[in-house]
């Protein structure tokens, strides 16, 4: 193959929205190749539901992909958070968002990640996007180029190979690039449930003292849940029987939507953050989940993976329409300084966030009680906060902001 090719490890969110936003700035003549052995299962099987922030959802727009989606998608229209413990009678609201960013444009949607995932796979094999069933093997990397090897045997000659093989990615751990982090004590239980009523499009963030426990609108009378317990807490919630674990559901869900029940078994993923000590190597770039792991509190780990694809598809095209080697030190060096901020800022907030609502700390509670009225009470603050969470502040590139590239 040519020398310019681009090799992607990683056919989820981050490797599938990369590889249509290099075909879409680059065009046909340099050819894109996505490795992962689960495209091989189709349809996806992923049972999550993810939030995707108003500007990932125009990033979708530009790529052609959210028609593919948008009937599956429950905007979000309005959130409520509010801080009390577990046996309290009642939980008052000490925040409320209203959902738009702009007129009719919701701050987030709720999408399912299996119909996410098939939609983005479609709409690569239709722009002509090389899709491999297999693992990236091995790479050597040189000033020259770089020589790809699959597990199907064969071998690319590349000009860049992106790293979007997960948290645990083999391919930063080949580059030899060090990760800076911790494990949480807390595990995430996600289970989607159904209920009587509608939720209207409303959203609800509880913080009981082991950690946050959200209510995510989906399509229909169901709800996604992000259910954060302590690590051995959640390992006896799902492994009780379906009747026992309907009373845990029922105690911090509530009846205000009538009855409920979980139309999946509930499923609990470990929680962690860490960081890449660089989001770059030789010929080598990290996106979304290789480069960065954040907690789940602020619900933009997704989306940050999704700003690295934005920031990331930019500085290549830019250079492909200067003549420069699309992995040059050079063109990796601005994408990494693009990133790297707004990452390490992300993760101190989620930290913070993390400590200071999942504790039992009465003092702690009492600050940030305060904290959320003043900021409900606080017109202009509030929309700064909307804003943020819809990833629609700082430098922005051109895919979050709904331009083609």
């Amino acid at each position: 193959m040519s020398q310019n090719s681009i090799v992607i490890g990683g056919g989820a969110f981050a490797g599938l929205a990369l590889a249509l936003a290099l075909r879409q700035g680059l065009g046909p003549e340099i050819p894109v190749i996505v490795a992962d052995p689960a495209l091989a299962t189709r349809p996806s099987r992923d049972p999550r539901a993810t939030a995707i922030v108003a500007a990932c959802r125009r990033l979708f727009e530009a790529l052609d992909a959210w028609d593919d989606v948008k009937a599956e998608a429950q905007p979000i229209l309005d959130m409520v958070v509010t801080d009390s413990k577990l046996e309290d009678a009642t939980r008052p609201a000490f925040l409320n968002f209203a959902g738009d960013v702009a007129p009719g444009e919701p701050f987030a949607h709720m999408v399912e990640n299996r119909r996410l995932i098939d939609a983005l796979v479609v709409r690569a094999e239709a722009e002509g996007i090389d899709l491999r069933a297999t693992i990236v093997a091995s790479y050597d990397a040189s000033a020259d180029g770089m020589a790809v090897t699959l597990g199907d045997g064969s071998r690319i000659a590349a000009s860049l190979l992106v790293a979007a093989d997960g948290a645990k990615s083999k391919l930063r751990e080949r580059a030899g690039i060090a990760t800076h982090g911790w494990e949480y004590d807390q595990s995430g239980i996600v289970v989607t449930v159904g209920h009587e009523r509608d939720h209207e499009g409303r959203a609800e963030e509880h913080f009981l003292p082991a950690g946050p426990f959200a209510i995510l609108p989906l399509t229909g009378k169901r709800s996604s849940l992000v259910w954060t317990e302590r690590r051995s807490e959640a390992a006896r919630i799902i492994g009780l029987s379906e009747d026992e674990f309907h009373g845990e559901l029922e105690q911090r869900f509530g009846l205000h939507l009538g009855e409920i029940k979980a139309l999946d078994k509930p499923r609990a993923f470990p929680l962690s953050y860490f960081v890449a000590r660089s989001f770059v190597a030789e010929r080598l770039a990290l996106v979304g989940d290789s480069a960065h792991v954040i907690h789940p509190i602020a619900g933009q780990g997704l989306n940050m993976g999704l700003k690295d694809v934005a920031a990331l598809a930019e500085v290549v095209v830019d250079a492909a329409r200067l003549g420069m080697d699309l992995g040059g030190a050079d063109v990796l060096d601005r994408y990494q300084r693009w990133r790297r901020f707004d990452t390490m800022a992300m993760g101190v907030a989620t930290n913070s966030l993390n400590f200071l609502f999942s504790n039992k700390s009465t003092l702690l509670r009492t600050v940030r009680d305060i904290g959320l009225g003043i900021v409900d009470r606080t017109p202009p603050l509030k929309n700064l906060f909307i804003r943020q969470a819809a990833g629609l502040t700082g430098e922005i590139p051109k895919l979050l902001k709904g331009e083609a590239l």
